[in-house]
């Protein structure tokens, strides 16, 4: 029998799972038990693993399968493809000293780092598996949101208005990266633009959740730009209502899985003013095309769908 333990850690999402060693395979019951505790709290968190590239990249093949490292990185550590970096420093050392300045100027608010991940993808990644190697002393935490709480959180003429919804997301063209920036070129030559329905229902639970977030959606498609402003600012406020989130503590070794099709999440905001390190891993798993409540798919607008063999165009 598995011995996997999950213990619930705030009051709408968010579970604590023990008895498991992420470095090995896993028997079949515990796999199920672990995809059964991720439709249910949405974010499992996994301390103290023993996990490199490989390993991690097995395990998440227990659950699907991994995606390129990110639609617009085109030097994923060398033999494993499927890994995404998280450290200012590499991004620094691609593109200039200068992008996280011009990465802090686009952060002015609050909502504005919530998103979910790739959704300008026309089939956003399924889950993401995030593996801290470096985390501070202070600072660096993660939150995330139960986007399915959201939506339950709206009253019934509100969820009904919005489930008739939908919504562009997009990665490039029309947002500011820094003008004429080699990455604002990266960007701009590897655009994805994708229309969802605004209301996801979730493929596997069936369970309606809200999906827009800050970081992807530009605009709600067939209404005026001003009631799009006020009708997404509606839905953020909902989302972003701190009852329905948790936040993780880092340190090296611990690991967060979480639904991407449930969740959006935010990266910390506190460690811009302190010298420290973070640096942290992802993969993404391969995921489906949203389909709204009224059976709609989501429609391609630009790019290609988010696979294991996405391949970044040159700049």
């Amino acid at each position: 029998m598995s011995n996997v333990s999950v213990r619930p850690v705030a009051g709408h999402i968010g579970a604590d799972v023990d008895g498991v060693d992420l470095s090995r395979p896993l028997p079949a019951e515990s796999v199920e038990r672990i995809r059964q505790a991720l439709h249910r709290h949405k974010v499992l968190f996994f301390r103290g693993q023993r996990l490199d590239h490989a390993t991690q990249i097995a395990f998440a093949r227990q659950f699907g399968e991994p995606t390129h490292a990110h639609p617009h990185d085109d030097a994923p550590p060398v033999d494993h493809p499927q890994i995404f970096t998280i450290d200012p420093r590499r991004f620094e050392e691609r593109y200039g000293a200068g992008f996280r300045d011009e990465y802090r100027r686009r952060q002015y608010s609050y909502f504005d780092g919530w998103h979910t991940d790739v959704t300008a993808a026309v089939n956003p990644p399924a889950a993401s598996i995030l593996r801290a190697e470096v985390a501070p002393d202070i600072g660096g935490d993660t939150q995330w949101t139960n986007l399915v709480a959201a939506y339950q959180g709206l009253s019934a003429p509100v969820r009904a208005f919005v489930d008739t919804l939908r919504a562009e997301h997009r990665y490039g063209g029309a947002r500011e990266f820094g003008a004429g920036s080699e990455y604002a070129r990266r960007i701009d030559g590897n655009l994805l633009v994708a229309v969802h329905p605004v209301v996801r229902v979730h493929p596997e639970t069936g369970e309606r959740a809200l999906f827009v977030n800050p970081g992807f959606t530009s605009h709600l498609v067939d209404v005026s730009a001003a009631e799009s402003r006020r009708l997404l600012d509606l839905l953020y406020a909902e989302l972003t209502r701190p009852e329905y989130t948790v936040r993780f503590r880092w340190e090296p070794g611990h690991v967060a899985f979480w639904d991407n099709r449930a969740t959006a999440h935010l990266a910390p905001r506190d460690l811009e003013h302190l010298d420290v390190a973070r640096t942290l891993h992802r993969v993404t798993l391969i995921g489906d095309v949203p389909v709204g409540p009224d059976g709609r798919e989501s429609e391609l607008v630009h790019g290609r769908p988010f696979t294991a063999d996405r391949v970044v165009n040159p700049v």
